[in-house]
């Protein structure tokens, strides 16, 4: 890299717009969408899409609610020519689905793009041409004059063309590209001629689409661009204005949300941003983003695992883990304290209310996840997490000194590995610390209690000990009071019972319960026990027993 990066390059130059009104505006409503997988996407793929993949697409993109999509540039390939004709002749378009194909300004492909829709009930046809500077001089060598001859000259072709085809609802789109470094007034004066030639009205309907070709400023300054063209342009009323952001500079999103705020009515892009160099904006994000809010977007993913595969399979290409709301990291937390803080959130909640969750900004089962991903254990994870885990998947609510005790047992096992710890790992080391195992070391196979005249409770019990059973006797004031002196004299010291907790595993009265017990020995060391079963005080006295051992 250059040390004096401004000898090299040049700032790009605000729009002066001192009353600039969009950053007072807000979004309440979901602008139109336009999605452009099938040909801004498609063109940017190593290896395009052939045409069952572009069909897996076409269905995906119906299923998400796209009405309108840009399937094709016709005349580029004999591919993308076919695919526009099979969806015509095989019937595959609803009859509320505008489909879209793309146009440069030479006659020729005109005409080959309009006899790719023949028979077509509802169509957009998009011409664009290059307007800003550099492409006018360095790339085309032609006029201001000349830029705008080529666009309207084309223009009253497709006009010419729709007019002799009445029975297909047509649409006209035109694009200034780069419009994003055209001059402001160039980019007015160049649409103003296309839209005396087409005279846009509600019978003819006409959409600018104003693109950010190559991302070269700050959103804002587009945002400005916006605002300025919808306020000059003399049709504003007449006709819909739509934006094409890309993602050079990584702020395709947030050019997008401002230009809505300035005044633009529909968004072209991807899903999950596909595209050119970095890419179109992300149309999953933008409408995520809106469902955020409140605000219908008009798209659904309720299903978003398999949105995410679908777009994998048909471009070949990843959706990054940390995607923004699809990705398969999106909803994870690993770090301790944000787990410590989404459980209480989800303990906290009560159905019915508002959502308001730390570090989750939409409740993921809207979109089809499970809650089963959202806290995952590796050696940067606390107590919250694996407790949470345990309480979701198992029914375990852990006493906040027995997570404590369990995230200490977590930590050395993540610690020792330094991979993350799956959930089969994680209820396996729980089950085993706590001796919550078929046959554990103290296994309670009897028992009988009986009250005794003095107002103590006899215990009598067998275990089984390492192959052998062995019958044990203690009173107390209570059951448990009479197995801890009972078992005193087994493992040969005084065991005194710390802590306990119960809950049941249910809500039927058959439910099993578990008991949850801390015991504390002679030397001052402590353990937990957890013992389940359909008796409580079965289960008590099995925690109890699972506790009251000293090996490990």
């Amino acid at each position: 890299m250059l040390s004096h990066p401004q000898q090299k390059y040049r700032p790009f130059p605000p729009l002066n717009l001192p009353d600039r009104r969009w950053p007072s505006q807000q979004i309440t409503q979901a602008p139109r969408w336009l999605s452009t997988d099938l040909r801004d996407g498609n063109q940017a793929l190593a290896e395009p899409m052939d045409s069952e993949r572009k069909r897996q697409f076409w269905q995906l993109l119906l299923a998400c609610g796209f009405k309108e999509i840009e399937v094709a540039f016709p005349s580029a390939s004999q591919t993308d020519f076919n695919f526009v004709r099979e969806l015509i002749e095989e019937n595959l378009i609803p009859d509320d689905v505008t489909i879209q194909v793309l146009t440069q300004a030479r006659e020729d492909l005109i005409l080959r793009t309009f006899d790719s829709l023949r028979g077509v009930k509802r169509a957009t046809v998009h011409l664009y041409n290059a307007t800003a500077p550099l492409f006018r001089e360095l790339v085309f060598g032609l006029e201001k004059a000349d830029i705008i001859a080529l666009a309207t000259r084309s223009t009253r072709q497709i006009r010419q063309l729709c007019e002799q085809h009445p029975e297909t609802h047509w649409q006209y789109e035109y694009s200034p590209e780069t419009f994003c470094f055209t001059e402001p007034e160039f980019a007015l004066e160049i649409c103003e001629a296309v839209a005396d030639i087409w005279q846009p009205s509600s019978d003819r309907p006409m959409i600018i689409n104003l693109p950010a070709t190559v991302e070269v400023s700050t959103p804002n300054v587009y945002a400005d661009q916006i605002e300025f063209f919808c306020r000059h342009f003399s049709r504003r009323q007449d006709v819909c204005i739509s934006v094409h952001p890309h993602n050079d500079r990584g702020t395709g999103v947030a050019c997008a949300e401002l230009a809505v705020m300035a005044g633009a009515d529909r968004v072209e892009g991807c899903l999950f941003g596909n595209g050119e160099r970095t890419g179109n904006v992300c149309l999953v994000t933008l409408a995520m983003n809106l469902y955020s809010q409140g605000i219908t977007p008009g798209l659904r993913f309720d299903d978003m695992k398999q949105v995410v595969e679908v777009v994998e399979r048909c471009n070949q290409l990843p959706v990054h883990p940390r995607h923004p709301w699809a990705g398969s990291l999106a909803y994870t937390a690993f770090s301790g304290s944000h787990q410590d803080a989404i459980k209480k959130g989800f303990d906290a909640r009560k159905p019915g209310e508002p959502w308001a969750m730390p570090y989750l900004p939409v409740d993921p089962q809207d979109i089809g996840c499970s809650y089963e991903a959202v806290i995952r254990v590796n050696s940067q994870s606390g107590k919250s997490g694996s407790a949470w885990l345990i309480e979701q998947n198992h029914g375990l609510k852990l006493p906040r000194a027995l997570q404590q005790d369990f995230s200490q047992h977590v930590q050395r096992e993540t610690d020792a590995h330094g991979r993350e710890m799956t959930l089969n790992a994680l209820w396996q080391l729980f089950r085993t610390r706590y001796r919550l195992v078929p046959q554990p070391p103290l296994a309670l196979k009897e028992y009988k209690s009986e009250s005794q005249q003095n107002g103590q409770l006899k215990l009598n019990a067998t275990l089984q000990v390492a192959g052998e059973q062995r019958k044990i006797e203690g009173y107390g004031n209570g059951l448990l009071s009479a197995a801890a002196q009972a078992v005193s004299g087994l493992i040969r010291q005084p065991v005194v019972i710390k802590d306990y907790h119960e809950h049941t595993l249910g809500e039927r009265s058959d439910s099993r319960s578990v008991a949850y017990i801390r015991c504390l020995f002679a030397d001052g060391s402590s353990r937990w026990g957890v013992g389940i079963d359909s008796d409580i005080s079965r289960a008590s006295l099995q925690a109890f027993f699972n506790a009251a051992q000293l090996d490990d």
